[in-house]
């Protein structure tokens, strides 16, 4: 854990100590329970979009990605009599493709990520709301599917499974990310894009695959999503998703900026997220504010990881210019 993660983690502390004394009720296992819930949920969906940020890419469609792919698992196996560990890894398939869609145009057609990704959320979405016929997609009254509703929305040992599925992802993850030669090549790409091609890295797969790992996982997130809700409105479901998952890697150490970040940092990031979520709740506050909560949380994020990347700088100028002071050899007399 490194020093911005250690931070992170005391401030969340802080925070829930301070929520606690304004209202015990944070404390109520019920409470506790469903906020590792809305982590676990929101966790997944905030690595996939931390897969991408690494590369100093932006992912914007993955709201609209949940409620398309959300929609069609609904409609397979409640509708369409697909059995669900079927339709389970084709979902995950379609995610697949739409990350592998989205590298082609960044890598391939020298798109812009921002540009790329805000067309998806419009294209996706209008698709879902195209599907349904603007209607809502859910199960209909004694349909059930006991396993995988044990799955992705029970409990184990009275640990939401949502969690325990964001967990087992971010130990994977984190593997992947910090100790393998395809997350240095991550790492590298988004420090200095054009020095890594010059290294040989492939830089085009590499970016790809970013957008690949958060295409399956953003839908998984979808699933999970569905399986929560259970009746999905693609008009709405999944509305500024991408907003959580930004906030969140931000939070957690990711640079906008690329080649910065840790996996501790994004789920902790996530937690922090939802218990500012709670605290607005618990203080009875308009939810309204919600949105405002995201907003300022991102623009905060983004105003120290902007003066952090000043100070380092800087920091690395004055160690430069010492190292070479050091290394000068004086005069004599």
């Amino acid at each position: 854990m490194n020093k911005k993660d250690l931070g992170l983690l005391i401030l969340i502390l802080v925070v829930g100590a301070v929520v606690a004394l304004i209202n015990p009720r944070f404390l109520l296992p019920i409470n506790l329970a469903n906020t590792a819930n809305l982590v676990g949920l929101f966790g997944v969906l905030s690595i996939a979009e931390a897969f991408v940020i690494i590369t100093g890419g932006i992912e914007l469609s993955v709201g609209s990605v949940i409620a398309l792919l959300g929609v069609l698992f609904v409609d397979f196996i409640a509708n369409r009599g697909v059995p669900w560990p079927i339709a389970f890894p084709l979902i995950l398939g379609f995610g697949a493709l739409i990350g592998l869609a989205h590298g082609f145009f960044i890598t391939k057609m020298k798109m812009q990520p921002f540009v790329v990704t805000l067309c998806g959320l419009l294209i996706y979405r209008g698709v879902g709301r195209f599907y349904t016929q603007d209607g809502t997609a859910g199960f209909a009254f004694g349909v059930s599917f006991p396993d995988l509703e044990f799955i992705t929305a029970g409990r184990s040992y009275g640990m939401p499974n949502s969690f325990i599925i964001m967990l087992i992802i971010a130990v994977a993850m984190w593997v992947v990310l910090h100790r393998s030669v395809f997350g240095r090549y991550l790492y590298a790409i988004g420090k200095n894009e054009e020095a890594a091609k010059y290294s040989g890295i492939r830089t085009d797969r590499i970016v790809t695959m970013a957008y690949v790992i958060c295409g399956v996982l953003t839908a998984l997130s979808a699933i999970l999503f569905a399986m929560y809700t259970r009746s999905i409105s693609p008009a709405s479901h999944g509305n500024f998703y991408e907003l959580y998952a930004i906030a969140a890697a931000v939070l957690g150490g990711f640079s906008l900026r690329g080649g910065e970040g840790s996996i501790v940092g994004v789920i902790l990031g996530t937690i922090l997220l939802q218990e500012l979520q709670n605290l607005v709740n618990l203080l009875g506050i308009p939810s309204s504010l919600n949105f405002a909560v995201m907003g300022g949380v991102i623009l905060i994020g983004v105003l120290v990881d902007q003066q952090w990347g000043v100070f380092r700088a800087r920091r690395r100028i004055v160690e430069t210019v010492r190292a070479s002071e050091a290394a000068t050899p004086t005069k004599a007399g």
